[in-house]
């Protein structure tokens, strides 16, 4: 995980988890097997905060809802739960292959690429 980031709603930030005595480790692997065995989200992990950020530097366009992204921020620990299980499941985890977003490897221009080269086959006439 990245350093540096903002802090979630309990003010925790990775730092804290990095810098903190090992033992922690140990104490969240027994949380993370108690929430996998009795099959409950502890409730703070399902919190977050959304945050707008504008797309542009200097937008002179207006403030429209179009000029902005929003960032989701999650409490840390969920974070860590969270990669612990996609780290964990991930071979049981598969999306379509039509699915660009948020995949490593992938990105806006290879779905413009695919569009294009579908709008293509059939503008020139292709079947099925």
């Amino acid at each position: 995980m990245k350093r540096g980031k903002a802090a979630g709603l309990d003010d925790l930030m990775i730092e804290h988890v990095l810098y903190s005595h090992p033992v922690l480790i140990v104490i969240l692997a027994k949380l993370f097997n108690l929430i996998v065995s009795a099959a409950y989200v502890p409730h703070g992990f399902r919190l977050s905060y959304t945050v707008p950020l504008p797309k542009e530097v200097c937008s002179r366009k207006g403030n429209f809802v179009e000029n902005y992204r929003a960032i989701s921020i999650s409490p840390i620990l969920s974070k860590i739960f969270e990669h612990c299980i996609l780290t964990r499941y991930e071979i049981f985890l598969d999306t379509s292959p039509n699915q660009f977003g948020f995949k490593k490897g992938l990105s806006c221009g290879h779905a413009i690429f695919s569009l294009r080269k579908v709008v293509e086959h059939y503008v020139a006439g292709g079947l099925l």
